[in-house]
């Protein structure tokens, strides 16, 4: 298993929560504490798994498409192209 935010936490001497608020750069954080944890996530090779965050937010911000059978047809027709060109606009 990798490098968790507890782990992080007890390498910087912080909660668990102060590591998360580090994350999402929250403004109450101090800058020598997110320096602090910064330095530990990079010495400790930790990356935030978006997967996760995904399940816990309850959201991917993912658009999922559904193609007929065989997309080589279906991107023939000037529809499809033009669905994907409009999703991949979106951000």
């Amino acid at each position: 298993m990798g490098v968790t935010i507890k782990d992080v936490a007890k390498a910087a001497g912080v909660a668990p929560s102060t590591v998360s608020r580090v994350i999402a750069d929250h403004p109450r954080i101090s800058d020598a504490t997110k320096k602090r944890v910064k330095k530990a996530m990079k010495e400790m090779g930790y990356h935030p798994n978006a997967n996760a965050r995904s399940l816990a937010n309850r959201s991917s911000q993912s658009i999922g498409v559904v193609m007929p059978s065989s997309a080589d047809k279906a991107l023939q027709n000037p529809f499809f192209p033009e669905v994907l060109r409009g999703i991949s606009g979106i951000t």
